[in-house]
């Protein structure tokens, strides 16, 4: 069965909810909830770290095997039921509404801290209207007599982003006071997203085709100018080149792995030890990727977080479908253009930061260069770029002495590419350093943040969605009363409570809800999402609706996986997860002047109350789901003791949809 997705669905007339203006509408606001920031500045960094094409074997099987089948089971939930997420598992059993509940609380908690990461964009896209770049110089000191201590001790790009934009504190227990110009931006951006979603889908449906589209026409343009700047060849081959030293050993086994950090600590090479007995250095290398359990890891919580898996937005983006659609093909399409855009996106990315290297790498030889004609009083341009190394051999042969009291930098291209880095570090440093070395940087550096923007905008769609069908479901305000004074109400409190985060500590708050409320609860959502349908609701009549949806039979895959396999992987990145976390106290780097080592970042170890707090924003949107159980256990033993006692039906998505007329496909 084929749809066309230009097609508009038909829904019943006698539903009274919205629907999609058409299909690919529907389609683009799942590919713009799912591919996110994430996309752009995590996942080419995990490519790079864990050896590039051998990364992506790991990657695909936990797509195939984690990421597919949980996304379809939310799409086919959502559409079989009309409802949102809490609506949506109290259906199915009210043993299960505590599922909803946290998926639903979940939606919030990271709502309110990715808005302030839209926050941030904005003031940098504001500020990229200013040339030259507010970023590429450093201001003067109060005293006007040379150049800012703590921007000259670091970089003018790291001086703007921590002191310019956070003005971060050294340490998370001094809070600092609330930043005007974060808040204005931070007010901005909720009302956006509030005139975006002022009627639910009937209003984010229009918004979708500007904001999931126009990333990829600017991925497109960063594309074609990469390509073209030197040393984008260096960075996509060393994107696609592991981080590892390859060593030989007569009597080593092959796939021997030991793991340790770089001297500086900035990032992790991987040493593999590997017998005569293998064919090829690659071949011993992929054989060792696949068994370091690091990369597994990171490759299963990418495509599980990448694609908004449990947050509840995909439930409700599906339940404004008609019952009758093809909920299967709709899963793979949303998940394989997610990972070709992961894809897609770490070529611009890669190539403009081996453009960045070989600049800085060109400049500390351009450097050295002067310094030792001025020292020999040698022609200008006797000693290049391409006869450095020869000039170099012969000279500290010669002149060992005066060669060392130059204090000539080390200038290596493989040091320069090794400041790769992920999330807000690649977004607000180091690709901001990198357009201030292209030509017409205002304009690239306009283009990159409102791309970032669009990409963080289509995935609050998603988010706030998650938030405003349940609640307009839960009547907690009258039917009566507009969508638009709900819409407003979950903005308002939502921008209300994100204050905190334009305190001076705010970004250490961020990191903290990002790596605690946006991971553990998900997994857990998720694995209670499975054995809800698979072993309460019941996994022959699930297949028995998903056939009454889509026309046709469930294969084998799907049983499966949905029965074994990602019910398991779960439980296994779980585990691994929590085990990580445990092997050490929770840290976090701060921006200290006044540290010994800075401009490197101060590591501290969280107090006892900031923990505390971790462990409850892990802790809250998975307590519903035994809490609300519990609830109904003790309200049903109650209730059977009474005479009149009737137990509830069974439900059934097409006994529950048997009073609508749709027409077959």
């Amino acid at each position: 069965m084929s749809q066309d997705l230009s097609a508009t669905p038909e829904t019943p007339e006698e539903d009274g909810r919205p629907k999609w203006d058409n299909k690919f509408q529907y389609i683009l606001s799942c590919i713009g909830f799912a591919v996110g920031l994430g996309n752009v500045w995590r996942f080419p960094y995990l490519c790079q770290i864990h050896g590039g094409g051998a990364f992506l074997i790991p990657y695909f099987i936990a797509l195939l095997f984690e990421g597919i089948p949980l996304l379809h089971l939310e799409l086919a939930l959502g559409q079989c039921l009309r409802k949102g997420s809490i609506g949506a598992w109290n259906t199915i059993s009210p043993y299960l509404g505590g599922v909803g509940v946290g998926s639903w609380m979940v939606s919030i908690l990271v709502s309110l801290y990715y808005n302030t990461v839209l926050t941030w964009v904005m003031w940098y896209l504001i500020n990229s209207f200013q040339e030259p770049l507010p970023w590429s110089v450093c201001p003067l000191n109060e005293n006007r007599t040379g150049f800012n201590e703590e921007c000259y001790e670091s970089t003018a790009v790291n001086y703007f982003w921590y002191r310019k934009t956070l003005n971060i504190t050294p340490d998370i227990a001094e809070s600092g006071t609330l930043q005007w110009w974060l808040i204005l931006c931070l007010a901005a951006c909720w009302a956006i997203v509030y005139l975006c979603t002022i009627r639910g889908i009937e209003t984010t449906g229009k918004a979708i085709y500007v904001t999931a589209i126009f990333p990829y026409l600017v991925l497109t343009i960063f594309l074609i100018q990469g390509l073209t700047l030197p040393g984008a060849t260096e960075g996509l081959i060393y994107l696609f080149t592991p981080n590892v030293m390859v060593t030989w050993f007569e009597e080593a086994d092959p796939g021997d792995i030991i793991e340790k950090s770089s001297e500086d600590g900035s990032s992790d090479v991987l040493i593999y030890k590997c017998g005569k007995a293998d064919a090829t250095a690659w071949g011993c290398l992929k054989l060792n990727t696949l068994k370091n359990p690091r990369v597994w890891l990171d490759a299963a919580t990418q495509i599980f977080f990448s694609l908004s898996l449990a947050f509840g937005g995909l439930i409700a983006f599906a339940s404004y479908n008609p019952t009758k659609n093809d909920c299967e093909k709709d899963a793979v399409t949303v998940a394989i253009v997610n990972s070709m855009t992961s894809l897609y996106a770490s070529i611009p990315v890669f190539s403009v930061l081996g453009f960045k290297a070989t600049t800085a790498y060109w400049d500390c030889l351009d450097r050295n260069i002067i310094s030792i004609i001025n020292e020999f009083d040698l022609p200008e341009e006797s000693i290049m770029r391409q006869n450095y190394t020869s000039w170099i051999s012969f000279l500290n042969s010669s002149y060992p002495e005066k060669i060392g009291g130059l204090n000539l930098k080390s200038c290596d291209l493989q040091e320069f590419l090794d400041q790769s880095v992920s999330g807000t570090g690649l977004a607000f440093i180091v690709f901001t350093q990198a357009i201030i070395l292209m030509p017409g940087s205002q304009a690239w550096a306009i283009l990159f943040f409102i791309m970032l923007f669009s990409l963080g905008l289509s995935s609050m769609f998603g988010n706030i969605e998650g938030v405003f069908t349940p609640l307009l479901e839960l009547q907690i305000i009258p039917k009566s009363a507009p969508k638009e004074l709900l819409s407003g109400i979950i903005c308002l409190i939502s921008f209300l409570i994100a204050l905190c985060f334009t305190l001076r500590s705010g970004s250490y708050w961020i990191d903290i809800f990002d790596r605690y409320a946006g991971s553990v609860p998900l997994l857990v959502i998720a694995f209670f999402e499975v054995i809800g349908v698979v072993y309460i609701y019941k996994i022959k009549r699930f297949s028995e609706d998903v056939e009454w949806m889509t026309g046709r039979k469930l294969n084998l895959f799907w049983q499966i996986t949905w029965r074994f396999i990602s019910p398991l992987l779960l439980l296994i990145v779980f585990m691994a997860f929590v085990t990580l976390q445990m092997q050490k106290p929770p840290s976090y780097t701060a921006w200290n002047p006044k540290y010994e080592g800075f401009p490197m970042k101060e590591e501290k170890v969280y107090p006892p109350w900031v923990q505390a707090i971790c462990v409850l924003l892990a802790a809250l949107p998975c307590v519903w789901v035994p809490l609300v159980a519990l609830f109904h256990l003790v309200k049903q033993k109650r209730r059977s003791k009474s005479p009149s006692f009737v137990p509830p039906e069974v439900f059934s998505c097409q006994g529950a949809n048997s009073n609508f007329s749709h027409p077959k496909e």
